[in-house]
């Protein structure tokens, strides 16, 4: 071949290849999508907001900017307790919370959070993943026009905060504690006034002498918000929240109108910010705690066992009455009472059985 035909033919093909891209950059740009993603947390809250915002940045970069995920913080965008209407109506696309917050539209809800007594962290996952538990998640959100994912976990919750000790089932008459989902109603069945506030409002309700207990998170979150600067005494172990499983909804229209590569996108950035906040919790959970004992001069108190045996007697009333409203939360009820029951007789002899093995006093 001749230079001039070289030349020219490349001079060809390069105008062609400039049309072509500049005829496919439209198409490319039309195909991207805006999401709005709206939180029940503060902004950059550790761990809840901060997770919120990297589950955001993953999916963003994981689907090349094809899904660009924007998050408003709570009451940015709309107030934190309307998040999910505004998911479920379109206003927004996404939420980040946790689900326990819509049991006005459903109780059954409350068992993809977390439930009295009910599973760990590990065992939810198992239930959703492998007992059935995402499909009856599935049937219950889509009702709502919702599609769910877990998308991040606390791990066992602490007790709370209260102003004064707990000896006796009689220290909870008539003391207003902030506690939500079911935890909140086994508190009113023992006499306490039990209300519901989002995480921005607690430390000043807490301030005020609005409420005389909170529980929140554990020693992470709860060092950040400063309830030690208020009470002194910090109880445990939280038998309402065991294993708190936070929520990625989606508007479910536009969950349908993703192609299979963008849903898996999607479910896969759900399923490792799952894992990661989980991990970030039991990484900075000790040295909070050490923090608040040491530093600020926090009481560690354990809730006493005849306690936690009238807790946990209310709590079962609570719970089984949470799955008779409807059919629906019949069946997840079902569900969750089937799978409890087994896996509890073998975490008796695994997860349990080695953390009280390890408490013995050996040398290490």
């Amino acid at each position: 071949m001749k230079r001039r035909d070289f030349l020219k033919g490349a001079a060809v093909a390069g105008v062609a290849g400039a049309a072509a891209s500049t005829l496919a950059t439209p198409a490319l740009s039309q195909g991207m999508r805006e999401l709005k993603m709206v939180t029940t947390w503060p902004k950059n809250f550790p761990g809840l907001g901060t997770g919120a915002q990297r589950l955001a940045d993953n999916i963003t970069a994981m689907s090349g900017g094809q899904l660009t995920v924007k998050l408003y913080a709570a009451g940015e965008l709309v107030p934190p307790f309307e998040s999910f209407d505004a998911v479920s109506s379109g206003t927004a696309d996404m939420y980040h919370g946790a689900d326990y917050y819509w049991q006005g539209k459903s109780k059954a809800f409350n068992f993809f959070t977390a439930v009295p007594f009910g599973f760990t962290a590990n065992e939810i996952d198992a239930w959703l993943h492998w007992g059935g538990g995402q499909q009856l998640w599935d049937e219950l959100a889509g009702g709502f026009n919702v599609k769910s994912f877990a998308a991040g976990n606390t791990g066992v919750q602490m007790g709370g905060w209260f102003n004064k000790e707990i000896n006796s089932l009689d220290d909870y008459k008539g003391l207003k504690i902030r506690m939500p989902g079911l935890g909140g109603e086994v508190l009113r069945r023992i006499g306490a006034a039990a209300v519901t506030l989002p995480g921005g409002e607690i430390f000043p309700a807490l301030q005020s002498g609005a409420i005389d207990a909170t529980e929140w998170v554990g020693p992470w979150n709860d060092l950040a918000f400063g309830f030690y600067k208020i009470t002194k005494y910090y109880y445990w172990p939280g038998f309402h929240e065991p294993g708190s499983t936070l929520a990625c909804g989606v508007n479910k229209t536009l969950w349908d109108g993703f192609n299979s590569e963008e849903q898996a996108i999607v479910a896969g950035a759900c399923m490792a910010e799952n894992n990661r906040m989980y991990a970030e919790f039991n990484a900075k959970n000790g040295a909070a705690l050490d923090t608040l004992r040491n530093v600020h001069g926090v009481e560690l108190r354990q809730i006493p066992d005849p306690v936690n045996m009238a807790i946990g007697e209310a709590s079962g009333q609570v719970v089984r009455e949470a799955g008779e409203s409807d059919a629906i939360s019949k069946k997840i009820l079902e569900s969750f009472l089937d799978f409890r029951g087994k896996i509890l007789a073998y975490s008796k002899l695994s997860d349990q059985a080695y953390a009280n093995a390890r408490l013995l006093p050996f040398k290490y």
